[in-house]
């Protein structure tokens, strides 16, 4: 019943995503661990805000004590890059993440990372779950949580200062102050409010925020930042007088951003800004990594600068593995995620913002500014995104279409080329493309369309909405 995705494994609170199967993890994560050797380093499990979070923590590391595995238990809910930071620090083989990140507050999951605080890939996911199905009907064993911390096999830390200053010493903090910036920010609800609060209070912003007490319901709002859970962020931006809203999402490992004029960026828009902030401003070269979902206008921006764009499928596990083959700079999705070259080897929405921030002060100008000067120089680009639910019947019937039998719709521009790398994938020879993939965290069908007009891409939409019947 144990299958991971994209972003770790995710289920329903009471469903899947009960005790037996947590500790199942946990006991098959041992087994592995012992198989290679390294059982006599520690282990680090984190928590975030979501409903039984921090228990699924304390009855994974009862396993692990039981099995003679000690396991360093961060003891207040905390971002994911956290984790992941602490691991690339200390150099540490195996960490986990209890968290569904941004589904909705019936999910919850864990998340984990491999040697120096990167996600787990395919073969990693797919060796654990051989050991789960490995050790499926066995009897669980576990210590008694007190006699494992007397027994010094858990202890409890909090290493959120050297995560923070950190962040703190990679942003131009000295400009930040100058700038005099007033900035709101909204976690919601979830993780990224100390965090967020800590820098840029640390910076002399002026900070204004919403949405930062603990609630596991996420005020019935997906813990995502988007457009549509963005809009209190909007109006606190606009009400308030921000130079920019930022937001998180459950774990903080994702960004949503308002800019001065009120309006939400999407993370296509975002992953631009930071590129061409780190090019021009900073004065750095190396190229850039997106999935096949995310904006070819990083394209225009690398092609523009000398340098080279790369393409990866979907998980933010490809993204880290091709910046680390090519030297990249940045990387990142159309779902929000990023991370920078220096930084950790995974998504941080923490250290993002603190960029962000940095970018208004360094180029004295309103992120709407720096993107009108990024479309004079390289043009304008429209993306149209759609989510579709379906029967598991309807599913296999896509599935069939599009993978098996790889039929296209009849289009109104002409192709370049189909790929299927990860869903499908085509390439107009006009510069646009269109994919129709399924999610690998939620049961959906989605289908991304960048054109260089908005009619044309809601026109491809279109057609392919009535290909598959959605």
């Amino acid at each position: 019943m144990i299958k991971f995705g994209t972003g770790g494994w995710r289920a329903i609170i009471g469903d899947e995503f009960i005790k037996s199967n947590i500790q199942q993890l946990a006991y098959a994560m041992c087994c592995k661990i012992k198989a290679e050797g390294v059982q006599n380093e520690p282990v680090v499990i984190g928590y975030d805000r979501r409903f039984l979070s921090k228990e699924s923590m304390q009855w994974a590391a009862i396993v692990f004590a039981a099995e003679g595995i000690q396991t360093l238990l961060v003891n207040k809910s905390s971002p994911t890059p956290l984790i992941m930071h602490y691991m690339m620090k200390h150099e540490m083989p195996y960490g986990m993440m209890v968290t569904a990140s941004h589904n909705p507050a019936i999910y919850n999951g864990i998340k984990v990372f491999t040697k120096g605080g990167r996600d787990a890939d395919e073969h990693q996911t797919a060796d654990v779950e051989r050991y789960i199905a490995k050790v499926e009907g066995m009897a669980i064993p576990e210590m008694e949580y007190s006699k494992a911390k007397e027994a010094g096999l858990i202890q409890e830390i909090y290493p959120l200062n050297d995560y923070l200053d950190d962040i703190l010493a990679a942003v131009d903090i000295k400009a930040i102050r100058e700038a005099g910036l007033r900035v709101a920010i909204d976690p919601l609800y979830g993780v990224g409010d100390t965090s967020l609060k800590t820098i840029l209070m640390s910076a002399r912003c002026d900070v204004f925020s919403i949405h930062d007490r603990h609630d596991t319901l996420f005020g019935s709002n997906l813990p995502a930042p988007n457009e549509s859970t963005l809009r209190p962020l909007q109006n606190h931006v606009l009400d308030k007088g921000c130079d920019i809203g930022l937001a998180t999402d459950g774990d903080a490992d994702r960004i949503g951003i308002i800019d001065d004029q009120g309006r939400f960026l999407h993370p296509n828009d975002i992953l631009v800004l930071l590129y061409y902030y780190l090019v021009k401003y900073k004065g750095w070269h190396g190229p850039v990594v997106r999935n096949l979902a995310t904006t070819h206008m990083l394209d225009r921006v690398a092609e523009a600068f000398g340098e080279k764009c790369y393409e990866v499928p979907v998980g933010f596990k490809y993204i880290s593995a091709k910046m680390s083959e090519t030297d990249a700079i940045l990387g990142g999705e159309s779902s929000g995620g990023l991370t920078v070259k220096g930084h950790i080897h995974g998504k941080d929405g923490v250290y993002a913002a603190a960029l962000l921030v940095e970018m208004i002060a360094v180029a004295k100008k309103p992120l709407s500014k720096i993107y009108a000067d990024i479309e004079a120089e390289c043009g304008t680009i429209h993306m149209e995104e759609r989510d579709y639910k379906f029967s598991l019947e309807k599913m296999a019937q896509m599935q069939k279409t599009l993978m098996e039998e790889r039929k296209v719709p009849a289009l109104p521009f002409a192709i370049d080329h189909v790929s299927y790398l990860d869903g499908c994938k085509v390439y107009f020879q006009n510069g646009g493309w269109v994919i129709a993939r399924f999610s690998g965290t939620e049961p959906l069908l989605r289908i991304f369309c960048e054109m260089p007009s908005e009619e044309e891409a809601k026109r491809v939409i279109a057609i392919y909405e009535k290909f598959l019947d959605l």
